[in-house]
């Protein structure tokens, strides 16, 4: 920690936030949480209208009894048929097939199951599904297609529309934090006939909000060890970050502290080989709570972490949590070296005695993020994982620097920032 880090004219700052006025405009979706809340699907769906669910999931999702089958019983006869095309790329070609699919069975409603990239796919086939709606008679999907792939090509993102977007209901089987949000990732490349160059970018609008999450432990419980820790650093950053975002809230402040809590305790157990339900009930409670506003209309919460995780996955054939597990406490560090970084939040989340020294605070709060991170098995370095050679970092931090996120967070670092943060992580 440097001379300046926890300064008194930084907690006077810190302080002050407290009577700021703030405007906290949000549309959340309806949450469902608790062991066997997917047999409420069907009704969930009756609540809002809805007749035909198209289930969108990855083939080994859709090929899990443990997984499809409760989801199946839970839609009962509003169950229109099953995607099982998604992949962790997040392709807009798969987009493209699960709108032929859906349009085959006729659904009004998609039902996304699995993590991220699953309901990133869905978003996707939700604004496909209303450009085809939209099209004048006689108007292929082949070539709305086309001209949508050649629109991310050169835009990055994707135009969406006001009305017919298909509504979309979540239903996670890990602890990635995607599920309570309005953004997606979308990629493309060459091979999928859709872009001449590979394009990586993404989409976001209110309207790409799913209409409900339906959070059951008993699925969360099904998804193998090693990939619902990986996921589950990722859903925590997002806890972490909202509350040193500049774009904080009182309410966000709330959720994130108590989701934080939750969080950690399930994970700390988890990670000692617990697998009692009390455990998976804890992740699947923590896991919406530290998602609640941080995608909102205008500037969300996340910021530095999930820059470089962004940055690091886009260089690299590396899964986001990761990326998480290796660079956060790095991060952290570094914010804390800089700015409060609302640290008394942070230390209450993690079950951090007070302390006189706000030095103090930070360390034992970054040594809770590696002590994590070390309970879940997940690794420290960067030179230990399928990531980037030490050569390509400063590509890397260039990704990071550009990432649209950066600006949420309490510091603004440089290039030669990010890359001594990256130099440090391998």
């Amino acid at each position: 920690m440097n001379e300046h880090s926890g300064d008194s004219e930084g907690h006077a700052d810190e302080r002050g936030r407290v009577g700021e006025s703030f405007r906290f405009a949000y549309d959340p979706p309806v949450l469902r949480c608790g062991r066997g809340a997917t047999a409420s699907l069907g009704e969930e769906l009756a609540e809002h209208g809805y007749e035909r669910a198209l289930v969108v999931c990855g083939q080994t999702v859709g090929s899990t009894p443990a997984v499809i089958d409760p989801v199946r019983e839970g839609l009962g006869d509003r169950l229109a048929g099953v995607f099982a095309g998604t992949t962790p790329e997040k392709r807009l070609s798969t987009a493209a097939d699960a709108v032929d699919a859906l349009r085959e069975v006729a659904a009004d409603c998609i039902v996304a199951l699995g993590g991220g990239s699953s309901l990133d796919v869905a978003k996707q086939t939700s604004l496909l599904a209303a450009r085809v709606r939209a099209a004048r008679a006689g108007t292929r999907p082949g070539d709305i297609y086309a001209a949508a792939g050649g629109e991310f090509e050169r835009t990055g993102t994707l135009a969406v529309p006001a009305d017919g977007l298909v509504p979309i209901v979540a239903v996670p089987t890990t602890l990635a934090g995607a599920d309570i949000s309005q953004v997606a990732g979308v990629t493309a490349t060459p091979a999928d006939g859709l872009v001449e160059t590979a394009t990586d970018g993404g989409i976001s609008d209110p309207g790409l909000m799913p209409k409900t999450v339906v959070a059951d432990p008993g699925l969360i419980e099904t998804t193998p060890e090693r990939v619902l820790a990986a996921s589950a650093m990722n859903g925590f950053d997002k806890g972490v970050e909202t509350l040193y975002a500049r774009t904080a809230t009182p309410v966000t402040d709330a959720t994130a502290v108590h989701g934080l809590s939750l969080f950690r305790d399930g994970l700390l157990a988890f990670g000692d080989g617990s697998r009692e339900e009390w455990v998976f009930n804890a992740l699947a409670r923590g896991c919406l709570l530290v998602q609640y506003g941080i995608s909102r209309p205008g500037p969300g919460t996340l910021s530095l972490v999930h820059a470089f995780g962004h940055g690091l996955t886009r260089t690299a054939p590396l899964q986001q949590g990761v990326a998480h597990a290796v660079v956060a406490p790095h991060v952290l560090e570094y914010v804390f070296e800089r700015v409060d970084g609302r640290r008394d939040l942070l230390a209450e989340a993690f079950g951090v005695a007070k302390r006189e020294d706000s030095e103090d605070v930070a360390e034992e709060v970054i040594d809770g993020l590696r002590e994590l991170r070390d309970a879940l098995g997940l690794p420290a370095r960067l030179r230990d994982v399928d990531g980037p050679d030490r050569e390509a970092l400063p590509e890397v931090a260039s990704a990071v620097l550009g990432d649209g996120l950066l600006p949420n967070g309490p510091v603004e670092p440089t290039q030669a920032d990010i890359e001594t943060i990256l130099d440090a992580a391998w």
